[in-house]
């Protein structure tokens, strides 16, 4: 959802949805809502599950119970009813816990909450069985889809892998009643499978009072010992392989060979923070931030490099966008539809280092261009408000239990 119309059509529906569910239903809508990995790592996925959750509890009133995997501590400050399921932690990966499935504990418990729909946020062990367990009874089956997990097989040599992942996938999301895309190119792709009646596009939104451009902090750069008039390259997100840190560091090294003395500013922590450390040893790395420390340090950065394709949506885009900066990002459907090439970033050939590089030098050497697409890109992001998209996520629900509303404006084409 990103123009007025959309914008203007979802305020019209609001009420009418809030009502219509608890008309409808005659009490408060009960949704059971399945992690991966609710609150144990910090990712774009999370913190939108979180923030739907909180929508769902304050906004429209619904008791909603969450089925996740949980660790000794949690990566941040969670919202809503968790009820732990048995896991353990991925080896190599100690922060990701593997749900070893819907027990029968968990069962026991989902009986007594009786749901009246269900929202599967990943398709794992645990999801696919709170899937089969649901239909059995008859119970709306809603799927979000967050990632492109079929992606992550080539950072780890499994590329072998990808037929049967892929149908795997197509069978997970082919019993869902509902398939909530974060874009529409993935829900264009998945209408095509799955039928358009079946896919809804739930975007993403941003917090303006964290990610604004007023934020940039001359003091803040200083501190860490940028010069004001010093290019920042910023790679901001989780420091794992599959978000293209090989292509990052190579495309940094490619400017640097160009005459350019740039150096980076890393935002975000992750597994593949000491092999990023020795490729780039001069490099600011700032660790996880939040809140309105988040916000200042992305908005005091120049430039953002976003290798990355396992975006199923994008958020550092956006975040980035949102804050001021120029992007330069990986060419994939997510990025292509946040970015209008040439006027709000730049979109170059994913694993092409030297295509990230050229760009990334361009802007360095005329910052008048690096400062219009900034600009541009704000005015873009400021369009992209959280509570109409988490609106769009009640409408699907509302769909899903056949509850008669108006068609979500977000319904995939």
């Amino acid at each position: 959802m990103n123009n007025d119309a959309d914008l203007r059509a979802a305020a019209d529906r609001l009420p009418e949805s809030r009502m219509a569910l608890a008309a409808a239903l005659g009490r408060p809508l009960r949704v059971a809502l399945f992690s991966g990995n609710y609150d144990c790592v910090r990712d774009g996925a999370n913190q939108a599950l979180n923030r739907l959750v909180a929508y769902l509890l304050k906004e429209v009133r619904a008791q909603v119970r969450i089925y996740s995997p949980t660790a000794p501590r949690k990566a941040f400050v969670s919202v809503g009813d968790i009820l732990s399921v048995r896991s353990i932690s991925i080896p190599g990966r100690p922060e990701y816990r593997l749900a070893l499935g819907f027990t029968r504990a968990a069962q026991r418990d989902f009986d007594d909450f009786a749901p009246d729909l269900v929202h599967l946020s990943a398709p794992d062990l645990l999801g696919r069985q709170a899937q089969k367990y649901a239909r059995a009874r008859d119970i709306p089956v809603v799927a979000s889809l967050h990632t492109r997990f079929e992606t992550y097989l080539d950072y780890y040599r499994l590329s072998f892998l990808r037929g049967p992942v892929e149908r795997y996938l197509d069978r997970f999301y082919g019993d869902c009643d509902r398939i909530l895309c974060p874009t529409r190119p993935i829900a264009r792709d998945m209408a095509g499978r799955f039928g358009t009646a079946r896919t809804a596009i739930w975007g993403r939104g941003i917090d303006p009072a964290c990610f604004r451009p007023d934020l940039r902090d001359q003091d803040l750069r200083a501190r860490l010992g940028y010069a004001a008039d010093e290019m920042v390259p910023l790679f901001f997100g989780r420091l794992v392989l599959e978000k293209g840190l090989d292509i990052f560091a190579e495309a940094i090294d490619a400017v640097r060979a160009r005459g350019l003395a740039v150096r980076p500013l890393i935002i975000g922590d992750g597994p593949a923070r000491g092999w990023l450390a020795q490729r780039l040893p001069n490099a600011t790395f700032m660790g996880h931030l939040a809140g309105e420390a988040l916000g200042r340090t992305v908005a005091s950065a120049d430039i953002l490099i976003n290798p990355s394709v396992t975006e199923a949506f994008g958020n550092v885009n956006l975040e980035a966008m949102a804050s001021g900066l120029a992007v330069i990002s990986a060419d994939v459907p997510s990025a292509a539809t946040l970015l209008e090439a040439g006027r709000t970033g730049l979109l170059v050939p994913a694993r092409d280092a030297a295509a990230y590089a050229d760009a990334a030098t361009g802007l360095i050497r005329h910052p008048e261009r690096r400062r219009a697409l900034g600009a541009a890109a704000a005015a873009q992001a400021a369009r992209y408000h959280w509570h109409d998209v988490l609106e769009d996520v009640a409408l699907c629900y509302a769909d899903a239990l056949q509850i008669p509303l108006a068609t979500p404006a977000a319904q995939a084409a």
